[in-house]
């Protein structure tokens, strides 16, 4: 591996909010200007192939096989139109770098998504950004109106046989509508809940044809790739992940932000030698990498913070959000706290679910109250197991690995609360 350490921001972070002149003087839109003149749709997709990119959104798919297989797709008959789909949704909790990536790196996210609907021959791209990032709106359509003037995007790209048009979506807040199908529901001006699967999007997608959705940051991976190598690109990160990720870190951080390291930094570098540790000063009780789908862990500073790193810990690197929790937190108020917010942003589309995260959330405010038997706490594990994988979306499969985790790694705190009502840490 490289000394390199960084690829979406020169400096490891957002600094400038950058024009398009800004962006062309550290090589923007040349990747693309490169691939409409010397390369090919299928070449393009291997590059990516062989530089290992994997989906920064959540659930780590190979973006090339993604590619690959809207690029296979035939649509109905009566059209041959594809899509490509932005996904800036970005509803999980915490979650800040997608938002950041448009508002400062707004071409960056735009060259990538015209590389890969060459790619695929999509001739759409629609940024599906939550409706609540004003910010984000204007940057992209200011990004995308610079790139028309300059032929950059629009009829016959740099005078090419590539055409694409590119349109911004207001996209709805709840959390599921940041679910891939749910997205393309809401384009259609449907209520934005999850399709039952299969078929999946890159074959029937956006209006029945073939449409690729990314998240933000995978597609801001691309022009790098293709500009730099494949080579280039894997020599960064670790001999299982390559590249960089974007780490979300929240107002509970000495220095809170969106931080740029290479996989196989260290927890502690993250926590503690950029965000500074917790803001109150406390000593760490537990971490939540990935968001809050995700397992909590005890903290340690030398933990490798990679996709493999964290799945062996038993944890995910998810979205690339960080929670920290310090000494005196109360495990059973965060675990109704996570638990409150499935219950909530469950769409009702499955009875499972609603179910699930109904009861999930009345069991555990009952333990926090002290109304709840010792018994209670083995029903939480047989209910999530009973309802895995119930609905049309990973919602019902969502509070799991923080619940389980919570009982496993702190279970005084949720005894002391059924014998007590009251927690040991308070």
């Amino acid at each position: 591996m490289t000394q390199q350490r960084t690829v979406l921001f020169p400096g490891g972070g957002p600094q400038l909010k950058e024009s398009l002149a800004d962006y062309s003087r550290r090589g923007g839109f040349e990747a693309l200007r490169k691939a409409l003149a010397t390369a090919n749709p299928r070449t393009v997709i291997e590059e990516i192939e062989k530089a290992g990119l994997r989906g920064r959104g959540g659930a780590g798919f190979p973006t090339a096989q993604k590619l690959a297989l809207c690029a296979q797709a035939e649509g109905p008959a009566g059209g041959n139109e594809k899509y490509v789909v932005v996904n800036g949704g970005e509803d999980e909790p915490g979650s800040i770098k997608d938002r950041t990536l448009l508002v400062y790196s707004p071409h960056a996210v735009l060259e990538g998504a015209l590389l890969a609907a060459y790619a695929i021959g999509a001739s759409g791209v629609i940024f599906y950004i939550n409706e609540s990032f004003d910010s984000a709106h204007q940057r992209v359509a200011t990004a995308i109106n610079e790139a028309m003037a300059s032929h950059l995007a629009g009829e016959q790209v740099l005078g090419s046989g590539f055409s694409v048009e590119v349109e911004v979506y207001r996209a709805p807040t709840p959390y599921v509508a940041g679910e891939d199908t749910a997205a393309l529901e809401a384009i259609e001006g449907k209520p934005a809940k999850p399709r039952q699967k299969p078929p999946y999007p890159v074959t029937v997608g956006l209006h029945g044809r073939p449409t690729l959705v990314n998240n933000v940051e995978t597609l801001a991976n691309i022009p790098p790739i293709l500009l730099h190598g494949a080579e280039w690109y894997r020599s960064i990160g670790t001999a299982e992940s390559f590249g960089t990720m974007l780490y979300s870190l929240n107002e509970e951080w000495l220095r809170p932000g969106v931080y740029e390291l290479p996989y196989g930094a260290r927890e502690g570098e993250l926590l503690q030698d950029l965000a500074g540790g917790l803001k109150t000063g406390a000593p760490l009780r537990a971490v939540l990498h990935g968001g809050p789908s995700s397992a909590f862990l005890l903290p340690d500073p030398d933990r490798i913070m990679s996709p493999e790193a964290l799945r062996a810990a038993g944890s995910s690197i998810g979205c690339g959000v960080t929670r920290g929790y310090g000494e005196g937190t109360c495990m059973v108020e965060v675990a109704l706290e996570i638990s409150r917010f499935f219950e909530k942003e469950c769409c009702g589309q499955c009875p499972a679910c609603q179910m699930e995260t109904k009861a999930l959330t009345m069991t555990l405010d009952k333990v926090r109250q002290g109304q709840a038997p010792a018994a209670a706490l083995d029903q939480i594990p047989r209910l999530i197991a009973f309802n895995k994988g119930k609905g049309f979306c990973s919602l019902i499969n969502m509070p799991g690995p923080p619940l389980l985790s919570a009982l496993q790694l702190f279970r005084g705190d949720f005894d002391a609360h059924i014998a007590t009502g009251q927690c040991p840490t308070l």
